[in-house]
């Protein structure tokens, strides 16, 4: 995401009518080093981003224990197969609980970076984005992971089945007063949890969404705009990249275009949750119409996991008072 960040820091630069007309030298450095003042919340952040990898690999490479879980309840006198799909189970049980503590980690690296880039130090969010650029671009990769993981999960039922029967075969055991090993790993309330976290399409983003509305919440002096503001130039400048062919041509790989759509729907996604009439209202600061064509524009299967967090995830796209062109342009299949 170098690049990436070097155009958007560029870009934020203009004033808001500029942005699309006067292309911007790219004065940046590639990597954006935090302040002294940063550096704490920084060095905290920089630990939960190094994990995410990890993270993102391991789910990428789920298979579930489906096989074994079809071979058990199809023979339920067979005590062999019966062990053999607990023990599957068990060990992918132990990646869930992983990546739901995880989702409390990112949760509490979010809060950290929200409050120094809401704060009343600057008079507008451009500058909180360009003079405390390590943060905001630690902001940047955390709403990155959040899409990517959650597209992932959204095309992976195996998890969702995999945890059912493990909580099933779970309480039968205890019926039975059958010892299970693997208890130990999930107790009864965090196994509640853990099924309310996977029950949710995107997981991750509902937890990154109450996690703002809360700081908010928590934050009743500070005016909500200094967070929606934010918000709001993240997504505009996003799509400005995306959508300005000569700032475009000079993305090096699809990926970073990647990066940069998932950025734009996290940001818009968030200011949906904690603006009081949302993302898709006349009075948003966000124009929709232009971010659900640059979405429109890019090849189909790349984006379907995008259209539908933005469908399914946001809070205000329902409501009376949202545009009937912008929700029958997202209802496009």
């Amino acid at each position: 995401g170098d690049i990436w960040w070097c155009i958007f820091t560029s870009i934020c630069r203009l004033p808001p009518r500029c942005r699309k007309t006067h292309l911007t030298a790219f004065l940046c450095p590639l990597d954006a080093q935090p302040t002294d003042a940063e550096r704490e919340v920084w060095e905290q952040v920089d630990l939960v981003l190094k994990d995410a990898r990890g993270v993102l690999d391991e789910l990428q490479a789920y298979k579930g224990a489906g096989q074994e879980i079809r071979e058990a309840i199809q023979n339920p006198s067979d005590e062999a197969l019966q062990e053999a799909a607990w023990a599957a189970v068990v060990h992918l049980v132990g990646k869930l609980k992983k990546f739901y503590q995880f989702s409390q980690r990112l949760e509490a690296a979010l809060h950290s970076l929200l409050g120094p880039l809401t704060s009343e130090t600057y008079d507008d969010p451009t500058q909180h984005l360009e003079r405390e650029q390590a943060l905001a671009k630690q902001f940047a990769e955390i709403l990155h992971f959040t899409l990517r993981f959650d597209e992932l999960k959204m095309t992976n039922p195996a998890i969702q089945n995999d945890f059912s029967y493990y909580r099933r075969t779970l309480s039968r055991m205890r019926i039975n007063n059958t010892p299970a090993e693997g208890e130990n790993e999930v107790n009864n309330e965090m196994a509640n949890r853990i099924s309310l976290f996977y029950a949710d399409a995107t997981p991750m983003l509902k937890t990154l969404s109450d996690s703002t509305t809360k700081f908010v919440s928590e934050n009743k002096n500070l005016p909500i705009e200094n967070t929606t503001d934010c918000l709001s130039t993240m997504a505009s400048v996003c799509k400005v990249m995306l959508e300005t062919p000569e700032y475009r041509s000079r993305f090096t790989s699809e990926e970073t275009v990647s990066f940069c759509l998932r950025v734009m729907v996290g940001v818009i996604i968030l200011y949906d949750y904690v603006h009081p009439v949302g993302a898709f209202s006349k009075s948003s600061k966000i124009d929709m119409k232009g971010c659900i064509k640059v979405l429109r524009d890019q090849p189909p299967n790349s984006v379907e996991g995008l259209l539908n967090a933005l469908r399914y995830t946001t809070k205000h796209l329902n409501d009376e008072s949202t545009n009937k062109t912008i929700k029958s342009m997202l209802q496009q299949q």
